[in-house]
């Protein structure tokens, strides 16, 4: 019996420090909401994509073709993300641009799940998982912003 909670405390103890970290994460974020608070401002899929780093299917989202000229908004806080102006046809089913709307709007965080290295994009306001980036975009940055259109909310001009 004393082995058994031993060996819950220590799960316990090994659960708690894996999670401790992605909260502390968060905390340097200005914009601060329970789930429960983004569950119900959220649909299920911008929660999962932007909460929960979920991806949508590709050529399933609402902007992967989307050619009207305007702006990008994060879901989650309505931050300026992309402009028309810098997105291209990437022919991987998912928006794309060539810059984010200013240097300061979102965040580039190393991700190594799935046993590969790239660089997860999230929203600099409130953490929200956009999509990546990569370094086969076309001139003059050279680089692919590959978002979720679930992430994203477009205005037109």
């Amino acid at each position: 019996m004393l082995k058994t909670f031993i060996i819950l405390g220590i799960a316990f103890g090994i659960f708690a420090a894996c999670t401790q970290p992605q909260d502390k994460k968060m905390e340097k974020y200005k914009v601060q909401k329970t789930d429960a608070e983004w569950k119900k401002q959220l649909t299920s899929e911008q929660y999962d994509v932007t909460r929960r780093a979920g991806t949508e299917a590709s050529y399933s989202g609402k902007y992967w073709d989307n050619l009207a000229a305007g702006t990008y908004y994060c879901v989650c806080c309505h931050q300026l993300l992309f402009s028309s102006d810098t997105k291209f046809d990437s022919g991987t089913g998912w928006p794309s641009f060539f810059q984010a709307a200013n240097k300061n709007a979102v965040e580039e965080i190393t991700d190594n799940t799935y046993g590969m290295s790239r660089t997860e994009v999230r929203c600099s306001n409130c953490g929200a998982h956009l999509g990546h980036v990569f370094d086969d975009g076309p001139a003059p940055t050279h680089l692919r912003y590959c978002m979720n259109s679930a992430s994203l909310n477009f205005e037109k001009k």
